[in-house]
C-alpha cells in the first residue's frame, strides 16, 4: 500500500523536540544521521500519520490557544499520510525511495517530562509511535512516497 510523507524531522539532543528539515539521511543499521536517537538499537526512527497529528492539533487549539505544534513537536522524524499505523505489524517493512525499514515496535512507555505532554497535555507516541531500525539507507524529503507491507 502507497503513502505520502509529509515532513522529515530530527534533534540533535535527547529529551528535546525535534524540528523540521528538508531532507533527513538514513543509514543502515544506525538511524537518521545527525538526529540524537540515532544508533545500534530497534527505535531508530519514529512515525506519525498525519492524521493522529491533526487529531491532536485540534485538541491542542481548543485548550491552549496560541500554542503552534510544528513538524516533529511530537518527538517524530517523519509524518505520513495516507497510511493507518494502527494496522502496523513489528515486522512489517516499510519502503521510502531507496530506504528501507522494519517496524520494531509499535508505542512506548508514557513519559511525563516530555515538552509536548508538559505544555499541551498530548504526548502521540504511547499509542500512536511507530517505531522502526533502517535495513538499508538512503534519503528521505517531504513529498516522497513510500510503500508499506505488514506482513
Amino acid at each position: 500500500m502507497k503513502f505520502e510523507v509529509e515532513s522529515v524531522s530530527i534533534s540533535e539532543k535527547r529529551g528535546t523536540q525535534k524540528h523540521e528539515v528538508p531532507e533527513i539521511e538514513c543509514i543502515t543499521g544506525y538511524g537518521i544521521k545527525r538526529d540524537a536517537h540515532a544508533g545500534n538499537w530497534h527505535r531508530q526512527v519514529t512515525l506519525l500519520a498525519g492524521e493522529a497529528v491533526d487529531e491532536a492539533k485540534e485538541r491542542i487549539n481548543a485548550k491552549c490557544k496560541g500554542v503552534f505544534v510544528s513538524p516533529g513537536a511530537f518527538a517524530e522524524n517523519i509524518v505520513t499520510r495516507g497510511v493507518d499505523w494502527s494496522k502496523a505489524k513489528v515486522g512489517g517493512k516499510i519502503k521510502i525511495n531507496e530506504v528501507e525499514m522494519e517496524i520494531t515496535q509499535k508505542g512506548k512507555e508514557h513519559d511525563e517530562n516530555n515538552l509536548i505532554f508538559k505544555i499541551t497535555g498530548e504526548y502521540l507516541l504511547p499509542i500512536h509511535g511507530i517505531f522502526a531500525k533502517v535495513i538499508k539507507g538512503g534519503k528521505i524529503s517531504a513529498k516522497d512516497c513510500g510503500y508499506y507491507s505488514f506482513r
